[in-house]
């Protein structure tokens, strides 16, 4: 009689031979072999999925936040009624919180080998005011908020709109401006003017953002569309960069509780 080692190499080299063989295809004879080691080892594979997530992480935030999770978009969560939260609610939470400056710093370590944490909170009012601040923050990334229409920047120069070579200075093209604020040259005529230099210094995954979008068009004419599209950039970055000291001053403990 073959031992259950010998029954787990048989059954994954048959899934094998099938050639459509999938990271997932093995989990069930992984199961099934977990299982025969001792009575009492009950092993899960993969369980099933619902809308916002595997179930066990929406049961923890139910009862962490003492309230219901709801399928449909309409949650009561921003009159901080206590009582629902929805998909998108669990998202804006996410994304506030990963946007929080001193969760960065606290775990960035583990954040260099790792997929982030999310840490739940049992305080409604902070997990409603972290949704609010986490749905405007996509909105800005997605470039959808109204306030990226307020242009913070202008672009005064007619030219060739060619981006040559990047460079952020001050009008007589040396170093910052005192007050901040500077310009983004693209060539040795034309800039984008009133940049602040925190905006500027911004970045996402070890890039500036400001200075990466032109120098992938090094050599390239920005069109009118694509010239409107990087001031909108500026005010979304420098209202990130609002919301993020926000959400910080929201969280006022950490572990968060």
């Amino acid at each position: 009689m073959p031992t259950a080692f010998e029954t787990y190499i048989a059954s994954i080299e048959k899934d094998l031979k099938g050639g459509k063989a999938t990271e997932h295809t093995y989990r069930s004879a992984l199961e099934t072999l977990m299982e025969s080691q001792a009575r009492g080892i009950a092993a899960s594979n993969d369980p099933k999925h619902i809308e916002c997530g595997a179930p066990e992480f929406i049961q923890a935030m139910e009862e962490k936040l003492g309230m219901r999770f709801q399928t449909s978009e309409v949650s009561e969560t921003s009159e901080v009624s206590g009582k629902t939260f929805s998909p998108e609610d669990v998202f804006h939470y996410a994304y506030a919180v990963f946007h929080n400056p001193t969760y960065r710093t606290r775990y960035a370590e583990f954040l260099k080998i790792d997929f982030p944490r999310l840490p739940l909170t049992s305080d409604k009012k902070l997990f409603a005011k972290l949704v609010e601040l986490g749905k405007e923050l996509v909105e800005l990334h997605l470039l959808k908020s109204s306030k990226v229409e307020d242009f913070i920047t202008a672009f005064p120069v007619a030219g060739n709109n060619k981006v040559e070579k990047v460079v952020f200075g001050r009008p007589d093209r040396s170093l910052k401006d005192l007050s901040g604020l500077g310009r983004v040259w693209i060539n040795p005529a034309q800039y984008f003017d009133g940049v602040p230099e925190d905006v500027w210094e911004f970045q996402v995954g070890g890039y500036q953002v400001c200075e990466k979008w032109l120098k992938d068009r090094r050599e390239r004419v920005l069109s009118g569309e694509e010239i409107n599209h990087y001031q909108k950039v500026v005010v979304a970055l420098k209202e990130t960069i609002r919301l993020m000291k926000e959400i910080d001053k929201a969280v006022v403990k950490w572990p968060m509780e």
